[in-house]
């Protein structure tokens, strides 16, 4: 009876670590795939003459948008099933953002690196 046991126990591990093994297989798999197409529309958008500068959401399904086409600002609204041409900025109307995507992950990165190293500390700043 004990055996049977330990063999049930045994089993029972074994199984788990079939699936944790399949689960971290699907992880690794998903994360190489996305890099992968990322880097491929990253490439394509790259060299392309429209970009997305700034949308703004109105409803549910209702956006303002940015666009720039060429060397010419758009203003484009888009609904569910249509886009409307609103009007065409000059460069100088258009705010350009400060910070890229890339500095604000650095700040909060920064921002995470500080709070390891409170934790590291063992909370001593709160005991102060």
């Amino acid at each position: 009876m004990l055996l049977a046991q330990v063999s049930d126990r045994a089993e029972s591990i074994t199984q788990f670590l079939t699936v944790f093994l399949v689960f971290i297989l699907v992880l690794v798999l998903t994360y190489i795939t996305t890099r992968i197409v990322g880097g491929y529309q990253k490439a394509r958008s790259a060299n392309s003459n429209f970009e997305a500068i700034e949308t703004y959401r109105i409803t549910n399904g209702k956006y303002l948008q940015i666009v720039k086409v060429g060397g010419k600002y758009i203003v484009i609204g888009i609904a569910k099933d249509s886009i409307t041409n609103i009007c065409e900025l000059s460069e100088e109307d258009v705010k350009q953002m400060t910070g890229s995507p890339i500095q604000s992950a650095d700040a909060f990165r920064d921002f995470l690196d500080k709070a390891r190293q409170r934790v590291g500390k063992g909370g001593k700043d709160n005991e102060k």
